[in-house]
């Protein structure tokens, strides 16, 4: 008996939904346990750059648009974070929720001007623009230049949670990285997900297919945006500082070494390079200014050895035993 179309689709949102909610899970149970093992700091660290990885991974691994220019979305959601959170006594759910309604907007404007070219050029727009954002930064009286916006109070969840208990601030972090996860894989396994990658594999296809490549690149980068600006500004209120740091060029260089490292258009990858990002800035503290070099190299050998990052390397290892012990069988079973 024949599927129809209808009946297909169903049956893949289905698996693809499932599939989900394991990963949705399995992050929940070894947040719930991690800073049992390392410091709540440190994890919470993890956790945040790992959502700013996925976010990137959105725009970079699923519709292949290098952007230079993240850390803009990042820094202006920690910056705005920050001072609504000090200046204006707002609650932690308001400031991170207008923290990442500012960063969208910015990703609307910049994503508007930067999709009308493509490559290097693209690529290119984005740290112009992305730049105009730092000097505004550098320049502007509120974000207090190199100073930051330091000691933001980090207050009460809803009035009720205490967050400047380490744990209690651990878990809301936890909370908000699985709403991210949950949000950009439900993106990249819709029908959505398959617009944007036939977009990345063939795009002169998918316009002979009726599909306006503009639109959904655009859509792409503002949610890209989104919730890289949701990472930053539950960083604003973890480390209760922002800084000039979270918009510079060299920010969105790491989240592109995140997902390089784990894995482009993977789903565990990019929070597996955040994880080996953070914990090798950590162990390599004490070389101090040298520490770039070090790193840079380790990164370099890392991405020369697995092309497809560590996790595309071990998906494709998984893959490549059972392909040859089916040919081995095969050619068994048509010897005389």
């Amino acid at each position: 008996m024949k599927l129809s179309n209808q009946e297909r689709m169903t049956g893949w949102r289905s698996d693809q939904d499932k599939r989900g909610l394991l990963y949705l899970a399995g992050f929940a149970c070894v947040g719930m346990a991690l800073p049992y093992a390392i410091y709540p700091m440190f994890a919470m660290k993890i956790l945040c750059f790992g959502l700013f990885a996925y976010a990137y991974n959105i725009l970079f691994g699923y519709i292949g648009m290098l952007s230079f220019g993240h850390a803009a979305f990042f820094g202006a959601a920690s910056y705005t974070t920050a001072h609504t959170a000090k200046f204006w006594g707002l609650t932690p759910e308001f400031t991170i929720l207008l923290g990442t309604a500012v960063a969208s907007l910015f990703g609307l404007v910049i994503g508007w001007l930067a999709i009308r070219r493509t490559g290097l050029y693209f690529a290119m727009i984005t740290l112009a623009l992305a730049q105009l954002v730092y000097f505004y930064a550098v320049q502007a009286p509120w974000t207090h230049s190199e100073d930051g916006i330091q000691s933001v109070p980090r207050g009460k969840l809803f009035g009720l949670i205490d967050l400047s208990q380490s744990m209690s601030m651990y878990y809301v972090v936890l909370g908000i990285f699985l709403i991210g996860f949950a949000i950009a894989y439900r993106a990249t396994h819709s029908p959505f997900g398959e617009i944007i990658k036939a977009i990345r594999d063939n795009e002169m296809r998918a316009v002979s297919l009726g599909y306006d490549p503009d639109r959904f690149k655009l859509l792409a980068f503002v949610l890209s945006a989104g919730l890289s600006g949701l990472a930053g500004a539950t960083g604003a209120i973890v480390f209760q500082l922002s800084s000039l740091a979270d918009l510079n060029f060299m920010h969105s260089a790491d989240v592109l070494l995140m997902v390089l490292i784990g894995g482009t258009g993977t789903v565990l990858g990019p929070v597996v390079g955040a994880g080996i990002f953070v914990s090798l800035q950590e162990l390599l503290g004490p070389f101090g200014p040298w520490i770039k070099v070090v790193t840079g190299g380790i990164f370099v050998l890392l991405i020369l050895l697995f092309r497809k990052g560590l996790v595309g390397t071990v998906i494709d290892l998984f893959r490549f035993i059972p392909s040859r012990r089916s040919a081995a069988a095969a050619d068994a079973a048509t010897k005389p």
